[in-house]
């Protein structure tokens, strides 16, 4: 998709609303330095992070200059150069299954001062949000989230799960494959080089995961600031199979932790691989480092293969595991016919869509291949097909394939109209592939 989003007007109706407030919403130019970096010292306090360096500022308005920036202003307020509210958006592919990549309108950076609160500037701004998505033609709605209480009312709902791991090397001995490639040490800079080539070989094997966006790279290896903000103690190591080819790598810091006779803690920053076996020699390397006890690895999959590689089952456990990924269908014909199915056969949908984008009656026809085809459906549903009401959650939490219909019956948030359509459903939206997510945005 091209960037035609960064110049779309801002929308008519969530200005007006805000106006009658008092309250002015309008894009950020960021190619102003000046206008950006008040913009993103805002984003930054509604996160409760300290003030931004100027290093700091000046890397994110070069990096982040792609994104659809947007504020919320209150003229009359003693700061009237800061936005009150902020949110940003970007186009982008998402993985779905199939190993097929959708765009989707990601959405980022939302904030509300605590002295506006309760003045409807958060609806205001994600609504716009959504219409706008949707006059660019783009079929689904993105947003990792920190508070989930708060985007439901707009027709998100978790589609992508993550989990904490920890593993008690004491007690896992390593007992998966034997990995025949090798592991080199590499510097943070090859890294930045070389690792866009082997994400890019992983993004499409995991519903959910998204394209890393340019300033990625330097977030994640810690280039961003000044050089003393920089991480002292990160290592990379890169994972070549028997050829020679890089399929996977890894980053981590290693703690010292104090009265602890293995003597540290292990911190995976990401571990990303494009082969099983690329995947074996990693985490062997990890698992079995010297002088640690624990190696603990935040937002992975909730099914990772290591539980299964190693001597104890129970040496390996989720210390928390949450929603990450929230989806919104906008249009459900685009969506739906993106990604491919589990088991063929006729499902009809009757969704309900509070804001209009997704309401209607769809009948869902797959074919043998895992292809589909919807259609507006106003007649008898075809014999033997699955017939559901749900609303645009729950039908968006389902789109991924990682949550299951037949949950989502049993809770009250599908009503089945012929008996057996949730599993039906799950036979034919399940992901081969458990879905990841491994980044926020």
């Amino acid at each position: 998709m091209s960037n035609d989003y960064l110049h779309a007007p801002i929308d008519h109706d969530s200005a007006e609303s805000l106006a009658a407030g008092g309250l002015r919403l309008d894009l950020v130019d960021t190619a102003d330095a000046a206008q950006f970096g008040s913009w993103l010292q805002a984003e930054a306090r509604g996160f409760h992070d300290g003030a931004a360096s100027d290093e700091t500022i000046a890397g994110q308005v070069a990096g982040l200059a792609y994104r659809r920036t947007t504020g919320v202003w209150d003229d009359s307020a003693a700061d009237a150069v800061s936005p009150v509210a902020t949110v940003s958006s970007w186009s982008t592919p998402v993985t779905v299954p199939g190993e097929r990549a959708i765009d989707a309108w990601a959405v980022s950076a939302v904030t509300v001062a605590p002295t506006h609160r309760r003045r409807g500037i958060a609806r205001a701004m994600l609504e716009a949000e959504l219409r706008t998505a949707h006059s660019q033609g783009v079929p689904l709605a993105m947003l990792t989230v920190s508070e989930a209480t708060i985007y439901g009312r707009f027709g998100f709902a978790p589609a992508v799960m993550a989990a904490d791991w920890k593993i008690d090397t004491r007690r896992a001995r390593w007992t998966g494959p034997t990995a025949h490639g090798r592991l080199n040490f590499i510097t943070v800079d090859q890294l930045k080089e070389q690792g866009p080539a082997i994400v890019e070989k992983v993004r499409l094997q995991s519903p959910g995961e998204i394209k890393p966006w340019p300033l990625f790279w330097d977030r994640a290896l810690g280039l961003t600031g000044s050089e003393a903000e920089r991480p002292k103690n990160l290592r990379v190591v890169r994972y070549d199979d028997a050829a020679g080819e890089p399929q996977g790598f890894a980053t981590y810091v290693v703690n010292e932790v104090p009265g602890d006779v293995f003597g540290h803690s292990l911190e995976v920053r990401i571990v990303s691989t494009a082969t099983d076996d690329a995947y074996a020699g990693i985490w062997r390397y990890l698992i079995e480092m010297d002088l640690v006890g624990d190696v603990i690895a935040p937002l992975r999959a909730v099914d990772e293969a290591f539980a299964w590689q190693i001597s104890d089952f129970r040496a390996a456990t989720k210390t928390r595991q949450r929603d990450h990924l929230w989806t919104r269908i906008l249009d459900v014909k685009g969506a739906l016919e993106a990604r491919r199915y589990s088991a063929h056969g006729s499902i009809v949908l009757e969704v309900s869509d509070p804001l209009g984008f997704a309401e209607g009656r769809f009948l869902l026809s797959i074919a043998d291949d895992g292809t589909a085809q919807v259609t507006q459906w106003s007649g008898d549903a075809p014999d033997n097909a699955a017939i559901v009401a749900l609303g645009v959650n729950e039908l968006s939490a389902l789109y991924l394939g990682g949550v299951s219909a037949a949950t989502l019956a049993r809770s009250g948030r599908i009503t089945e109209l012929h008996s057996g359509s949730a599993s039906a459903i799950d036979a034919s939206f399940r992901s081969p592939v458990t879905p990841w997510l491994s980044i926020w945005f």
